[in-house]
């Protein structure tokens, strides 16, 4: 009877021991989510701290528990590991189908893509005949990452500069509601008439929020100038994609619009009841 083959183990590059434990899903996503509570936390005690100091005992304390999950960089080292599709990562392959699909691929000018909450250099390197791509995070991994703040690009040299925005796993990071919109806002103002912001979102951001579902969401980007091109989820999967393009010639400056903006779209209004969770954006 011949001897039975040695099933050979995965190659996971250059994982520890304890990179292996951790990559189990389950256990990768508590990471996230807990991160996602305490930076919200930590943002929410750094402004209240101007007017009560006592709260900086609870600052201090939830400071060391991002510490002691691993800073940023547990967060991020989870992400990468995350990178099934049904977990958000690898969403440039949904990005580029839709780019095909528009065959934006044809064009004879390169398409200028802005990646923002970028993991890894080289997401678009096999489109790099037609996207020329500069991926940027808060906190680099990588030498050909940028280091940056979208929150604090400066708004005079990208404006209306980049063919393509993504915002990947990126607006559900960020920990204040209005960060989100503000986040939003400047896309529109940095995309080019006619360029596309791919948005890309954990599916109960906008299915199991409180406060934001679809309707509203869609409302939040018409209001701020975009038209929904494709969106893709699925029942029971754990993401939402989005493509939207910036309308050509739409009125106002956004700036001005910003002035007026509809009452619903600027505080937070209770759209489910029950067990939800609490994830918004607002204008």
């Amino acid at each position: 009877m011949p001897k039975a083959r040695k099933r050979k183990a995965p190659i996971t590059g250059i994982a520890s021991t304890s990179d292996t434990s951790s990559s189990k899903s389950e256990s990768s996503r508590a990471v996230i989510r807990r991160f996602h509570v305490l930076l919200k936390q930590q943002t929410q005690l750094q402004k209240s701290i101007i007017q009560d100091i006592s709260k900086k005992t609870e600052l201090a304390d939830v400071e060391r528990e991002i510490r002691e999950l691993g800073g940023l960089e547990s967060y991020q080292r989870m992400s990468v590991i995350g990178q099934g599709t049904d977990r958000g990562g690898g969403s440039e392959k949904v990005l580029i189908r839709w780019l095909k699909d528009k065959e934006l691929h044809k064009t004879k000018k390169k398409l200028r893509l802005l990646e923002v909450g970028a993991l890894k250099p080289d997401n678009y390197a096999g489109c790099s005949s037609w996207i020329e791509a500069k991926p940027m995070d808060l906190n680099s991994r990588h030498p050909s990452i940028a280091e940056q703040d979208f929150l604090l690009l400066d708004q005079e040299q990208n404006s209306e500069k980049w063919d393509v925005i993504s915002l990947s796993l990126v607006l559900n990071f960020v920990p204040e509601a209005l960060d989100r919109g503000r986040m939003l806002r400047l896309a529109h103002t940095f995309l080019l008439e006619g360029g596309h912001l791919f948005v890309a979102l954990p599916l109960p951001c906008l299915s199991n929020s409180r406060y934001l579902n679809f309707d509203r969401f869609t409302d939040i980007m018409q209001f701020l100038g975009f038209t929904e091109v494709q969106r893709y989820w699925r029942q029971g999967g754990k993401m939402v994609y989005h493509l939207f393009q910036k309308k050509i010639n739409t009125g106002p400056p956004l700036e001005q619009k910003l002035i007026t903006v509809p009452e619903n779209l600027t505080k937070k209004t209770i759209l489910r009841q029950g067990n939800r969770n609490n994830f918004s954006i607002i204008l």
